[in-house]
């Protein structure tokens, strides 16, 4: 059922970034589930994969407990409903948050631009009870959390590139 018009319960969130590499290794990343609390710590305490799914994850089934700086643990839980790999999925939500979320990855010149809508409503006590006034604020947290996943991302591109980077020996 849709919130009310002004409960403060629905949200929707654009994020736009630019990385320095290609779509592969971006999607690469942010489908595998196993890693995101290695690399989003600061968002992702917990990651439980129920389901793996398919090729790309397609169908995969995940729990997870989220936090941004608010001093509350968001638990929801997300199902890969499309896949379009290298560029995008799109996820289904609910428990904590209940909704839907977007990924978009464009190549462009040097890497990949990236979009991340993400249109949910709140079922959380305290958002639905507090977000018509508190909404800036929410809208702040989503924003940090999502500055943390692009500084994240791009050390794990970083790690990724280093793991895959070819052995060279020291000359004798």
């Amino acid at each position: 059922m849709p919130p009310a018009p002004n409960d403060g319960s629905a949200y929707r969130f654009v994020t736009r970034w630019r990385i320095d590499a290609p779509c592969e290794d971006v999607s690469d990343a942010l489908e595998d589930t196993d890693r995101i609390t290695r690399w989003w710590p600061s968002v992702y305490r917990e990651c439980t994969i129920l389901e793996r799914g398919g090729v790309h994850g397609l169908g995969r089934r995940v729990e997870v407990s989220t936090k941004g700086f608010l001093p509350y643990l968001i638990r929801w839980h997300f199902t890969v409903v499309e896949e379009n790999y290298p560029y995008g999925s799109r996820i289904l939500a609910g428990g904590d948050l209940e909704g839907e979320g977007r990924w978009t990855l464009r190549p462009i010149a040097k890497g990949t631009a990236v979009t991340y809508e993400w249109t949910v409503r709140a079922n959380y006590p305290f958002i639905r009870r507090f977000g018509r006034f508190l909404r800036p604020l929410f809208a702040m947290n989503h924003d940090w959390t999502m500055r943390e996943g692009l500084r994240g991302l791009r050390r794990e591109l970083e790690t990724r590139r280093a793991e895959h980077a070819p052995e060279t020996s020291p000359e004798r």
